[in-house]
């Protein structure tokens, strides 16, 4: 589960925003892999060299079961996916219309068998940037509030297990947030609460205020935000940042040499233009700061800004950095921060009582970006380097903040009876390193990585995994010591 233990991290959580391969038929497996290819930036033949031929689950619980007898390095807790439960439902229908009553109770019946299998609860999004598989919405986007998502949610209350976790967007903002928490009776926490991106109305401390008020009127709501700025590498064979644009629909939808002959041409590049300059896409109020991070035919650009090399080829940054992709049959990569760049600000967001730190997008956008680190970043840069954070409260932020929220029973404290998870650091030291790019994944391919700095041990169940940044156990030999949690503890 690397890079997060080298960080401390002893338990993850899966299936933010609802996405996960499971259920899954036969026939769908390509178009699982290729919706998390599209949304969540997972390299295609990765996921096909990783998951093989025949895997060895279609329904929840043999997914479950499937991720128990692997082994894993440290703690793992599963959400029930909307996007993936659709599909099996609704088929290629899925991003095509709104569910039947039937169809809405054959997903209802599909989350309470993910439950009593152990689900930590139900995921869903309505966020305009899920693009899936041919350019088309993930399936949970083209679901009704109130006769699909609300009904999915209220198995989450009739089964008195589980948590909701959900993005903002469309017909779910935060007053669904509330009635589903109060519906359900349970915790929702929502992806994300980001300085610089107003969604749902209103900019973060306005959204902070909305949460407020909905927890003094007795839901019990949590924001996510991440300690750390949303920096964004990517290149244009999978232009995340730009796909809630409708000028890149066509190239969402187009395969590699598609994408190709869409960038050529004058029409898409004088709309993506308007769009860039109406600001209608995902943090794009960081465009102008946006760097050349890998441009292989020619390494002196690297880590040059787009705007000051468009000025000197005498182009406007879109044909420049269409034009310069092109001519590295779309390898360049580029880099701009899209949210939590003012500091001041993120600090505002981190001391308020009512979040709770996550966005760590471990496993996905994995050639994209790494924040799979910020747990060290957070003690290194908050606590001791800019002193915004006590220690303590940090800590707690890390550890019982998130295990209460995500209903968590058996650790997220150092308590007799609790499960022996414990993380050693020195202070002083402890810290995240640059981002590198290696090339481990299956296949081959990429993924960005951060070296910890600080962590002298990494306890995981009562087994010493990591020492000074070294393991202690062989994956391919040694029984590892991580546990599946079901309905947030181990068996």
């Amino acid at each position: 589960m690397t890079i997060s233990p080298w960080h401390g991290v002893t338990t993850v959580l899966l299936g933010n925003c609802g996405f996960g391969v499971a259920p899954v038929r036969p026939t769908d497996r390509d178009t699982i892999i290729r919706t998390l290819e599209n949304v969540e930036g997972m390299d295609a033949s990765a996921l096909h060299a990783g998951l093989g031929e025949d895997w060895p689950f279609e329904s929840f619980p043999e997914y479950m079961d499937a991720i128990e007898s692997g082994g894993m390095g440290i703690n793992v807790g599963v959400l029930m996916g909307h996007t993936p439960i659709r599909l099996y439902v609704m088929g290629e229908d899925s991003t095509e219309r709104e569910a039947t009553p039937d169809e809405v109770v054959q997903m209802r019946e599909l989350v309470r068998e993910g439950l009593r299998a152990g689900a930590m609860g139900f995921a869903s999004s309505k966020a305009p940037t899920h693009i899936g598989a041919g350019g088309k919405p993930v399936p949970s986007r083209l679901a009704v509030y109130k006769s699909e998502i609300l009904e999915i949610a209220k198995v989450i209350g009739e089964e008195k297990t589980g948590i909701i976790q959900s993005t903002l967007g469309g017909d779910v903002l935060h007053d669904q947030f509330a009635e589903m928490s109060k519906v359900a009776d349970c915790n929702v926490t929502w992806t994300a609460l980001l300085q610089g991106i107003s969604l749902g109305g209103g900019d973060h401390r306005e959204q902070l205020k909305k949460s407020a008020d909905m927890v003094a009127d007795g839901a019990k709501v949590f924001p996510q935000v991440s300690p750390r700025a949303l920096n964004f590498e990517m290149n244009f064979k999978a232009p995340f940042i730009f796909e809630s644009m409708p000028v890149f629909k066509p190239v969402s939808a187009a395969d590699i040499e598609g994408k190709k002959a869409i960038y050529q041409t004058e029409d898409f590049r004088d709309q993506f233009k308007q769009a860039v300059a109406k600001g209608t896409a995902l943090g794009l109020g960081g465009w102008p700061k946006t760097v050349i991070s890998d441009c292989p035919s020619d390494p002196s650009l690297n880590e040059r800004l787009l705007f000051e090399v468009a000025k000197e080829r005498g182009q406007d940054p879109i044909d420049a950095v269409l034009d310069l992709s092109l001519e590295n049959n779309l390898e360049m990569r580029i880099r701009l921060p899209i949210a939590n760049h003012d500091e001041d600000e993120v600090e505002v967001l981190l001391k308020d009582p009512n979040v709770v730190v996550g966005l760590s997008d471990g496993g996905a956008h994995a050639s994209q970006l790494c924040d799979a680190c910020f747990s060290t970043y957070m003690l290194g840069h908050w606590v001791r380097e800019r002193g915004s954070l006590d220690l303590e409260y940090a800590v707690y932020l890390l550890t019982s903040r998130a295990a209460d929220v995500c209903n968590i029973t058996d650790r997220g404290r150092l308590k007799e009876g609790l499960a022996a998870d414990v993380v050693v650091f020195d202070a002083d030291t402890v810290g995240a390193g640059e981002l590198e790019r290696v090339y481990d994944f299956p296949a081959g391919a990429d993924r960005l990585i951060s070296q910890a700095q600080g962590i002298e041990a990494v306890v995981v169940n009562g087994q010493v995994l990591r020492e000074n940044n070294v393991d202690q156990f062989n994956p391919t030999t040694d029984t590892l010591p991580g546990k599946l949690l079901r309905n947030g503890a181990a068996a």
